[in-house]
C-alpha cells in the first residue's frame, strides 16, 4: 500500500476527531522515526512529549518483552510484583509518599480532581458538594467532560455542554486573579507550570512560588498538571522545579512509561492519598504488571542516562540558535529546556504551512493554536543532530 491508499482508508472508516500531518510512519529508532517509503524525519513532537527517552528504547523494551512473558493484566482485584517496585521508584524520583497510578493523562486529572474534592469535604471541611476549584485560562488537561468544562477553547467546549460545575477560571500568569478568586469554597489550584498545548506560555518568574504561597495561606490544595512538563521534558525533572515548588498533588503522564505504553498517576503523601476508601476510585487497567515493568524501566533510563541534564543543555542550545533566526514570519521564540515554541505573526498564515514544508526537508513538527510552532524532540537528542536541523527549520521560516 501507498501513502495515499493508507490516508484513504484512515479517513474512510476513522473518526475525523485529528488533522494529522500526512506522512505514514512505520518505525523509530532513538530521535529518528521512517515513513514506509523509507524516508527518515527528525522527530520534534515526540508524541506530545511521551517520548521522552526517545522512540523503542532498547532497555525499555526489555521490560516490556519480559514481562509480556511472564504476566500482564490482574485488575486490583489481585495483587501483582511489579506494582510495589513502581510505587517505591515512583516515590524515590518523585519524594511524594504515595501515588495511584491510571492509564491516561486525563484519568490522572480525573483522579486529582476527585480526591480535592474528598479532601475538601473530609479535611477542610467545606460543605458537601461545594467544594470550587480555580484553573487558567488556555489550560489543557485532557478532554473529558468534567475537564473541557473548565476550558475556555470553545472547539473543546461549544457541542459537548451541559458541563460540570465547580469550577473557577482565571488568567494565567496572574496571581493576583488567583488571590481574588479565593474563597472559603476553595478546595484546590490547578495549573500547568508551562502551557503546553496553549503554545509553550511560560508565567512570569516568581508566578508558581505565589501560588505556592497563596494555597499555603489559605488552606487550598496546589495541584501540578505535569503530564507534559514533568519527567525532564523542560530541563528539571519536573516544571515546578524550576521555582523550588513542591505541589499537594502531581499528576504526571507520557513519559512515564516511554511511549511503549499509556501510564499515568497522580503522586501526593499519605495525608492527601490516604483518604480514599476502597470501591471509591479505580481502574481495571491502572496499576496493571506490563504497564508497572515498563513505566519502571522508563523511569530508570531517564536518570540512569542523565536525559534531564540533557534536556538542559540541548534545550538551551535549541533555544538560542532558533532566537537566531531571521524570519519575516517570527514573532516571538519562547521555551524551557526541550520544550520550545516558535510564535508566528498572524500574517506568516498559520504555523500549519510551516509544518508541512519542515516535513519535506524531514522533521516532524506540529503546529499548536494556530500560529505556534511547537518543537519538542526526545530528550536524548544531541548538538550534531541539533546542527543538522537547524538549518533546515531556517530555509522553512523563511518560506514566502
Amino acid at each position: 500500500m501507498n501513502t495515499h491508499e493508507y490516508i484513504e482508508l484512515e479517513e474512510q472508516y476513522g473518526a475525523h476527531n485529528y488533522h494529522p500531518l500526512d506522512v505514514i510512519l512505520t518505525r523509530g529508532e532513538g530521535v529518528w522515526v521512517y515513513d514506509i517509503d523509507g524516508n527518515r524525519y527528525l522527530d520534534c513532537l515526540s508524541a506530545y512529549s511521551a517520548l521522552n527517552q526517545g522512540h523503542v528504547h532498547p532497555k525499555i523494551l526489555d521490560a516490556l518483552l519480559e514481562q509480556a512473558k511472564q504476566l500482564t493484566l490482574t485488575s486490583r482485584a489481585f495483587r501483582n510484583d511489579q506494582l510495589p517496585l513502581f510505587y517505591k521508584e515512583l516515590s524515590d524520583l518523585t519524594g511524594y509518599e504515595m501515588a495511584l497510578p491510571m492509564n491516561s493523562g486525563a484519568e490522572a486529572v480525573e483522579t486529582a480532581l476527585k480526591l480535592a474534592r474528598k479532601w475538601a469535604y473530609q479535611v477542610k471541611g467545606i460543605p458537601r458538594h461545594h467544594a470550587e476549584i480555580i484553573t487558567c485560562q488556555n489550560n489543557f488537561h485532557g478532554r473529558t467532560i468534567s475537564i473541557i468544562s473548565f476550558s475556555t477553547e470553545p472547539l473543546y467546549r461549544d457541542d459537548f455542554g451541559p458541563f460540570t460545575p465547580g469550577f473557577v477560571t482565571v488568567p494565567f500568569g496572574d496571581a493576583d486573579a488567583i488571590a481574588s478568586a479565593i474563597t472559603p469554597h476553595t478546595a484546590a489550584v490547578m495549573m500547568e507550570p508551562i502551557q503546553g498545548e496553549a503554545g509553550v506560555n511560560i508565567p512570569p518568574t516568581g508566578y508558581l512560588k505565589q501560588v505556592r504561597d497563596l494555597c499555603t495561606r489559605n488552606n487550598v490544595l496546589f495541584i501540578a498538571d505535569e503530564i507534559q512538563t514533568g519527567l525532564g521534558r523542560t530541563g528539571k525533572m519536573f516544571g515546578c522545579d524550576h521555582e523550588s515548588v513542591r505541589p499537594d498533588m502531581v499528576i504526571i503522564g507520557k513519559a512515564l512509561a516511554g511511549g511503549f505504553y499509556p501510564v499515568s498517576a497522580v503522586v501526593a503523601d499519605t495525608k492527601l492519598l490516604g483518604l480514599f476508601k476502597p470501591g471509591e476510585h479505580g481502574s481495571t487497567f491502572g496499576g496493571n504488571p506490563l504497564a508497572m515493568a515498563v513505566a519502571r524501566a522508563a523511569m530508570r533510563v531517564l536518570v540512569e542516562e542523565d536525559m534531564v541534564a540533557n534536556s538542559a543543555r540541548m534545550g538551551e542550545y535549541f533555544y538560542e540558535q532558533l532566537v537566531e533566526i531571521s524570519s519575516p514570519h517570527v514573532k516571538e521564540v519562547r521555551g524551557k529546556g526541550l520544550l520550545i515554541g516558535v510564535e508566528l505573526l498572524p500574517k506568516a498564515g498559520g504555523a500549519r504551512r510551516f509544518c508541512e514544508a519542515l516535513v519535506k526537508v524531514g522533521i516532524l513538527a506540529k503546529e499548536t493554536r494556530e500560529n505556534v510552532i511547537r518543537f519538542a524532540p526526545p530528550l536524548i537528542i544531541d548538538q550534531a543532530t541539533l546542527d543538522w536541523a537547524i538549518p533546515r527549520i531556517r530555509e522553512v521560516l523563511n518560506i514566502k
